[in-house]
């Protein structure tokens, strides 16, 4: 049967593929995310949310989006680099 993945992980696409009768999402996302856990994205079948044994159905739409994103972090500079905050006015 056909369905439609859309992929929203990194540079995300939306094809048409072919699945086995009976997949579950569960299984869609354990061929599909290998680098991932099922927990760190929302995963909906035609715009709603889905649990893992949801069985999909042809023509069903399939979108995994990562509910973490990686990287996006606030550091601190080291100890031994001084910074120097200053407060200019605002020109009138």
């Amino acid at each position: 049967m056909q369905i439609l993945f859309i992929n929203n992980d990194g540079a995300g696409f939306a094809d048409r593929i072919e699945i086995a009768d009976g997949t579950t999402v569960g299984a869609l996302f354990a061929a599909r995310i290998t680098h991932g856990r099922p927990e760190d994205y929302l995963i909906r079948v035609n715009r709603l949310p889905a649990t893992s044994d949801t069985a999909l159905q042809p023509g069903d739409r399939v979108s995994i989006t990562p509910s973490k994103i990686e990287g996006a972090a606030w550091r601190l500079p080291p100890r031994s680099q001084k910074v120097f905050l200053a407060w200019v006015p605002a020109s009138v």
